[in-house]
């Protein structure tokens, strides 16, 4: 059951909303400095420490839009320059990836992160930088029209990553995506 606190206020949150940047930030800076690139996408923890699956690399957009959402929240110019040099540097293989259902994940949470900072002039862009970054969401948003499952009455549904016989929770993630492109003009041919 959910107990709604009327009396709390924004100002209230203050102190938490603080530690709780502060600890992503310092988070973020030390899975910078401790993790290896070549070791793949950290996604889960064993013994305390981050570790790779092959199978799956659906956190390295996390990895690299949170230090874009810390500068965000907090203008912090150090988080906004690896995002965007390791989004421009590393997402690349996630637009295309026809094997995942993972771009909301991954791409909605980088390029298109960048996208809205430089839409509302938050950060520097020039109009090739954007173009870019809307390119990548429209090629994005392609790949996940491709794995589009038509139902006999018209009907259908984007599969997971098991095929067309397959529909995940989380896949509704990457309808995000797949809407952004759309937004954004674009159409699958």
């Amino acid at each position: 059951m959910i107990s709604i606190d009327n009396a709390l206020t924004a100002g209230a949150l203050a102190g938490p909303l603080d530690r709780l940047f502060g600890t992503a930030t310092k988070s973020v800076r030390l899975l910078r400095k401790r993790w290896n690139p070549a070791d793949g996408t950290p996604v889960f923890t064993a013994g305390g420490e981050y570790t790779s699956r092959g199978w799956t690399e659906w956190t390295q957009g996390f990895q690299y839009g949170l230090p874009l959402l810390l500068f965000d929240v907090k203008c912090d110019e150090e988080m906004l320059a690896w995002g965007r040099e390791q989004t421009v540097r590393r997402m690349a293989p996630h637009l295309t990836h026809t094997g995942v259902h993972d771009h909301g994940f991954n791409n909605v949470s980088t390029y298109g992160t960048l996208l809205r900072l430089a839409a509302a002039g938050r950060i520097p862009a020039t109009d090739w930088e954007r173009e870019f970054y809307r390119l990548a969401l429209r090629v994005s948003g392609a790949v996940q029209a491709a794995r589009w499952t038509a139902l006999p009455d018209g009907l259908g549904y984007v599969c997971s990553f098991n095929g067309a016989h397959s529909l995940f929770a989380d896949t509704i993630r990457s309808m995000r995506a797949l809407a952004v492109a759309h937004r954004l003009g674009h159409v699958l041919m």
